[in-house]
């Protein structure tokens, strides 16, 4: 069942950062208390979402590209 929190929870924005083209966002949706980071590089033209899961918050949003092979490969 969705909840009136589900609906009215927009995304919180917790750390940003921005340099040659690459913006890092660290994201916290409240709705499901779920942490991720959005990476987006405009030079490549190439965007992904890590999920921080179990790892340090922080440790995922400064080192995005350790966390997201997977997801690269693909």
């Amino acid at each position: 069942m969705i909840s009136a929190t589900d609906i009215f929870s927009p995304l919180r924005e917790l750390a940003h950062r921005s340099a040659d083209g690459i913006d890092v966002t660290l994201m916290w949706n409240p709705a499901d208390d779920s942490v991720f980071v959005v990476v987006v590089d405009l030079k490549a033209g190439t965007m992904f979402e890590v999920g921080v899961e179990d790892a340090n918050p922080m440790h995922v949003f400064n080192h995005p590209y350790a966390y997201a092979r997977e997801e690269l490969a693909a």
